[in-house]
């Protein structure tokens, strides 16, 4: 008889609507961490870099990158949403609630809101929202993803198709939790590498973050291994090779952080990744690819009772081997423009 200990995965009919699903493993995050992460994207952001920085305008010390605590979040949910994924579709309501530290433990959580097959009858795309707690139970990070799942056998039953209705953007009033009151007259411009504030963006301003970024097969490996992330499309070449793309793709995430980081070139004093209203995969991408990236600004907003703070609805767009001079996005048809890998709507905080 087979051994029946080791884990397969969950396949499409194995979910449930209203599931509730304990994620292990908890995960401390380290100093260690921060290294191995800048050293992976190479993120310049003055107060997730420096406890001096962050110390004078009000933070204990400095905070993690929030797509780091995204990632570790993301990572523990993995074995049991997506290891047989073909693809994570997209991203919704995705609110930073709490700052991260350092020594700081993380758990997750995910309920599963919806199902639904698809006609090929081979695959179905299960939606989750999925919940961060730091060690003291408290919600560090909650979002929604969808994901493109295997079938263990085609033609099974399907479940009853309950798809959910997400918001288009999270409720400015419901973003920024994470920031404490900040000494505003502390920020030193000169040492976070910019000197425009919230005040200084207009809606309908497209910045060019210029910089490119080559991603090589074992950064990405590494970057996924670090998030304890186990999804197989990313890691074992033997059986890629005979999948849709005969090779490993890289994981969503690690785009994400490196059109995050490439951003610092126009929107350095971005500081706080507050939301992510939603976001799509539009492409793979691979080894060896060169990542660019360009902004829009789609909107700004005050934070209720916040003089200290703005936000700023950004759209980050990625785009692999050609550079963004041109601002690539959609063709005339409303199709995405050849290249473009990433579209994410976000909530950012600057300083006022």
């Amino acid at each position: 008889m087979a051994d029946t200990k080791t884990n397969a995965g969950n396949f499409f009919e194995d979910f449930r609507f209203g599931q509730i699903i304990h994620h292990a493993t908890p995960r401390t995050v380290t100093v260690g961490d921060v290294a191995l992460y800048t050293a992976l994207y190479g993120s310049r952001f003055a107060v997730q870099s420096a406890d001096t920085f962050a110390k004078a305008i009000g933070y204990p010390k400095a905070p993690l990158d929030d797509l780091l605590t995204f990632h570790v979040v993301f990572g523990k949910t993995t074995p049991d949403i997506s290891l047989n994924a073909i693809a994570n579709l997209g991203y919704a309501d995705c609110r930073f609630l709490k700052a991260v530290y350092p020594g700081d433990t993380l758990t997750s959580t995910s309920e599963v809101i919806g199902l639904k097959e698809n006609s090929n009858g081979e695959t179905g795309t299960v939606y989750v929202r999925s919940t961060g707690r730091n060690q003291d139970g408290q919600v560090v990070l909650e979002y929604c993803r969808w994901v493109m799942v295997r079938k263990r056998t085609k033609g099974t039953p399907a479940p009853e198709s309950v798809v959910p209705k997400l918001p288009d953007r999270v409720d400015p009033k419901d973003i920024a939790g994470a920031v404490p009151a900040l000494d505003v007259a502390k920020y030193d411009f000169a040492l976070a590498g910019s000197p425009h504030r919230w005040g200084d963006y207009s809606a309908g301003e497209k910045i060019d973050h210029v910089d490119g970024m080559t991603l090589e097969e074992a950064e990405h490996q590494t970057a996924t291994r670090l998030y304890q992330n186990t999804a197989k499309v990313h890691f074992n070449q033997h059986t890629e090779a005979k999948g849709r793309f005969g090779k490993r793709i890289v994981y969503g995430g690690v785009v994400i952080s490196l059109v995050r980081a490439l951003s610092y070139n126009g929107l350095g004093n971005a500081f706080h990744l507050a939301a992510i209203n939603g976001g799509r995969h539009v492409a793979p991408t691979f080894a060896g690819d060169t990542i660019y990236a360009w902004s829009e600004i789609l909107e700004k907003a005050e934070i209720p009772e916040r003089k200290d703070i703005g936000a700023l609805r950004v759209r980050m767009v990625g785009v692999k081997n050609q550079d963004c001079s041109a601002l690539p996005l959609k063709t005339e048809t409303g199709e995405y423009a050849e290249g473009v890998v990433l579209d994410l709507d976000t909530w950012l905080i600057l300083p006022r």
